[in-house]
C-alpha cells in the first residue's frame, strides 16, 4: 500500500471503526451502506461529505466531481490500512453534488472513472455520475409495518401484481413520457386496490444504464433509478401503497451485473467484484459479469444491498432473480466451459453458502417479510429452512406449473384430452416447496405473444379460455402472480417503450376479464380455502382428475375449517355439459360462488341458477353427488351453504 497522499481529503476524520473494517473484510457487515459510499455529515465540527470506497488494487484514488471540475488528484482519498478501503472527508460539500471516483490501478497504469458502488443516487442515464444524497424521509406507513407480518404469512392471501414502472402508464400528450414515482403512486395504489391484488412486485428499480434490460442489469445496487425521480420520490410510492394496505416486493439481482465501464466490472484494474476466469465470471446468455461469491467483501456488498432495501425503503419482500444461474457452475455452459467445484460437482458451493446466509440474515432481522426465488430447476428444498439443508427462501416460483399450464391452454380443445397430464402432473410435487404460480413478464415478450394471444379458437373462445386460465390459477394451491396487462386481456405483447393498452377497457369483453379477475382476487382474500393451506397438502383434494375424455377436472380446496371447503369444476372444452355428475364431500345445498361463463364477465350465461342440492347417489367414492351444468371453457366454484346462510 502506498503512503498517505497529501490533500484536503486526507484527514484523520473517519466514520469507519476498526470493527467495521473487520466485519467488512470478514464478509459479515450487513449494513456497510451506512458508512461506505458518500455520507453528508459533521466531523470535528465541520460539515462536509465522507467518502469510502473499496479498491484494494488501486495505486491512487481521488474523488472528482462538479465541485472540482472533474479533475483527478484534487481530492485524494487515503488507504485504510491493508483493508483495501480508501476514505476521506471533503469539507463544504453537501447533498446534490455530482461525483465519481478516479482510480489509478497499480497494474499496467490502468486509470478509470467509476460511479460509487454504494451510491444512494445516480444521474439519470445516459449520465453515469453518482450524486451525494441524504435519505431522510418521514414515513407514514406505521400501521402497515406493524401488521404486515400477517399479510405476508404463508397462510395469508397473496395475489401479486407485477409492474414495470416505465410502461405501466404513460402520458401520450407529452411525448409518451413515463410517469414519475409520485405521479404513479396514487394511480397505481387505486388500481391495485380496486382490482383486489394484495401485493405489487416491481421489476428492478435499482439504477441500470440500459432501459431495455428492464432493470435486470444493475449498476446501482443502493439507488432507485433516477428515470422516475429521487430516492424520496420512490419512498413516497412505497409509502402510498402501504397506506392502502398493499405490500411491496422488489426484484433484486445478485446473479450478474453489466460490463459498463463506470460500473462494478474491472473496478480497480482487476476483477474485483467478478471472477477473473470467464468460465466462472462471465455469463454467456446475458454477456454480463458474475459476482465472486467467495470473496468476503463482495458478500458484504450484496448482503448490505439486500438489507438496504428492507431498512431504508420498507420493502416487504425480495424476489431474487435467476437463482438457477447462481446454483449451477455449468449453467448455460457446454463441456470444457465451466470449472467443477472442489468435489468435482457442478454445484456452486460459494453461491449456495451466500444464498443461505442471505436468507438467514433477512429472516433474522425481518421475520415479517418474504424472500422469493426465481428458480427454474428441480433443486431440492429451495423454500425450506437452512437448518434442514434448504436454501432458506420463503417462496419459490413454480416455473413447471407455468410451462405446463400455458402449453396445455395453447392447444386446441379437441386435442386437450390427450394432454390431460399437463394439468394433473403438478400435484405430484405441489407441496415440495412453498410455491408462487407466476404468469410473469417473461411469458409475454420475445415473440411469445400475450396471454390472450396464446389462447386457441375464435375471439369468444380466446376470452373464455383466458378467464378459465385465471380461474384455474387462482384455485390451485400456491400464491399468485400476474404481470400488468393481464387484467386488460391485452392483445399485444408487452412493449417496455409504450403504455399498457388501457383503451381496451372501452370494450365489453376486456371489461369482463377485468371484472372476473377482480372478483377472483376478492374471493381469494375472502375464502380461507383459497389461501390458508396453500403450501400444505391438506389444502387440496382431488374429486376426479381422470376425466380426460371430457377434459374436466374436479377438486376441493380446503382450510382448517371443513365448513369453508370449496368445490371447483373446470371444463376445458367449448362443449357445454349438462347433467354432469360429481361427487360431493358433504350433503346440502352448494352455492355457485363464481362462474367464469356468467354474462357479466363476457360469457354465454350457462350455469346452475345460483346453486345445486346434493342427491344421495354415490359418485367418485362419496355418498352424495351433484348434478351440474358445466358451461363451455369455464370454471365453477361452489361452497356448501351452512345453516342460517342465504341460499
Amino acid at each position: 500500500m502506498t503512503g498517505r497522499p497529501v490533500g484536503p481529503a486526507c484527514h484523520d476524520r473517519s466514520l469507519l471503526t476498526e470493527h467495521d473494517v473487520y466485519l467488512f473484510s470478514e464478509g459479515t457487515w450487513l449494513r456497510a451502506y451506512e458508512k461506505m459510499g458518500a455520507h453528508p455529515c459533521v466531523l470535528d465540527g465541520e460539515e462536509g461529505v465522507y467518502f469510502a470506497v473499496w479498491a484494494p488494487n488501486a495505486e491512487r484514488v481521488s474523488v472528482v466531481g462538479d465541485f472540482n471540475d472533474w479533475t483527478p488528484g484534487k481530492h485524494p482519498l487515503c488507504p485504510r490500512g491493508s483493508s483495501g478501503i480508501w476514505e476521506g472527508f471533503i469539507p463544504g460539500l453537501g447533498p446534490g453534488a455530482r461525483y465519481k471516483y478516479h482510480l489509478v490501478s497499480r497494474y499496467h497504469g490502468y486509470q478509470v472513472f467509476k460511479a460509487d458502488p454504494y451510491g444512494f443516487r445516480h444521474e439519470c442515464p445516459p449520465g453515469t455520475a453518482s450524486i451525494v444524497w441524504d435519505l431522510t424521509y418521514e414515513w407514514q406507513d406505521g400501521d402497515w409495518m406493524r401488521r404486515r407480518g400477517r399479510a405476508n404469512a404463508l397462510d395469508a392471501p397473496m395475489q401479486i401484481y407485477e409492474v414495470h414502472l416505465g410502461s405501466w402508464m404513460r402520458v401520450p400528450e407529452e411525448g409518451n413520457r413515463w410517469l414519475t414515482y409520485r405521479e404513479i403512486a396514487p394511480k397505481l395504489a387505486e388500481h391495485v386496490q380496486r382490482m383486489g391484488f394484495t401485493h405489487v412486485e416491481f421489476l428492478p428499480v435499482m439504477e441500470h444504464p440500459f432501459y431495455g434490460s428492464w432493470g435486470y442489469q444493475i449498476t446501482g445496487y443502493f439507488a432507485p433509478t433516477a428515470r422516475y425521480g429521487t430516492p424520496q420520490d420512490f419512498m413516497a410510492l412505497v409509502d402510498a401503497l402501504h397506506q392502502q394496505g398493499i405490500g411491496v416486493i422488489l426484484d433484486w439481482v445478485p446473479s450478474h451485473f453489466p460490463t459498463d465501464e463506470h460500473g462494478l466490472v474491472f473496478f480497480d484494474g482487476t476483477h474485483l467484484y467478478e471472477h477473473a476466469d470467464p468460465r466462472k465470471g462471465f455469463h454467456p446468455d446475458w454477456h454480463t459479469a458474475i459476482f465472486n461469491y467467495g470473496r468476503n467483501e463482495v458478500r458484504t456488498f450484496l448482503l448490505s444491498s439486500a438489507m438496504f432495501w428492507l431498512d431504508r425503503y420498507h420493502a416487504d419482500g425480495l424476489r431474487v432473480d435467476a437463482v438457477a444461474s447462481m446454483l449451477y457452475l455449468d449453467y448455460s455452459r457446454g463441456p470444457g466451459e465451466w470449472i467443477p467445484n472442489e468435489y468435482g460437482g457442478r454445484e456452486n458451493l460459494e453461491a449456495i453458502a451466500f444464498l443461505r446466509r442471505l436468507n438467514e440474515e433477512i429472516y433474522r432481522y425481518y421475520p415479517d417479510v418474504q424472500t422469493i426465488a426465481e428458480e427454474s430447476t428441480a433443486w431440492p428444498m429451495v423454500s425450506r429452512p437452512t437448518y434442514l439443508g434448504g436454501l432458506g427462501f420463503g417462496l419459490k416460483w413454480d416455473m413447471g406449473w407455468m410451462h405446463d399450464t400455458l402449453l396445455y391452454f395453447s392447444r386446441d380443445p379437441i386435442y386437450r384430452k390427450y394432454h390431460h397430464h399437463e394439468l394433473t402432473f403438478r400435484m405430484l410435487y405441489a407441496f415440495t416447496e412453498n410455491f408462487v404460480l407466476p404468469l410473469s413478464h417473461d411469458e409475454v415478450v420475445h415473440g411469445k405473444g400475450s396471454l390472450i394471444a396464446k389462447m386457441p379458437g375464435d375471439d369468444w373462445q380466446k376470452f373464455a379460455n383466458l378467464r378459465l386460465l385465471y380461474g384455474y390459477q387462482y384455485t390451485q394451491p400456491g400464491k399468485k402472480l400476474l404481470f400488468m396487462g393481464a387484467e386488460l386481456a391485452q392483445w399485444r405483447e408487452w412493449d417496455h417503450e409504450t403504455s399498457l393498452d388501457w383503451h381496451l377497457l372501452e370494450y365489453a369483453p376486456h371489461r369482463g376479464v377485468q371484472r372476473w379477475l377482480a372478483d377472483l382476487n376478492r374471493l381469494a382474500c375472502r375464502e380461507p380455502a383459497l389461501h390458508e393451506r396453500d403450501v400444505w397438502p391438506d389444502g387440496f383434494e382431488w374429486i376426479d382428475c381422470n376425466d380426460a375424455e371430457n377434459s374436466v377436472l374436479v377438486y376441493l380446496r380446503k382450510s382448517c375449517d371443513p365448513a369453508d371447503t370449496l368445490l371447483i369444476v373446470c371444463n376445458f372444452t367449448p362443449v357445454p355439459r349438462q347433467n354432469y355428475r360429481v361427487g360431493a364431500p358433504a350433503p346440502g345445498f352448494w352455492r355457485e360462488l363464481l362462474n367464469s361463463d356468467a354474462r357479466e364477465y363476457g360469457g354465454s350465461g350457462w350455469g346452475n341458477l345460483g346453486g345445486v342440492e346434493t342427491v344421495p347417489v354415490p359418485w367418485h367414492g362419496r355418498p352424495y353427488s351433484l348434478v351440474l351444468t358445466l358451461p363451455p371453457l369455464a370454471i365453477l366454484i361452489f361452497k356448501r351453504a351452512t345453516e342460517g346462510s342465504v341460499r
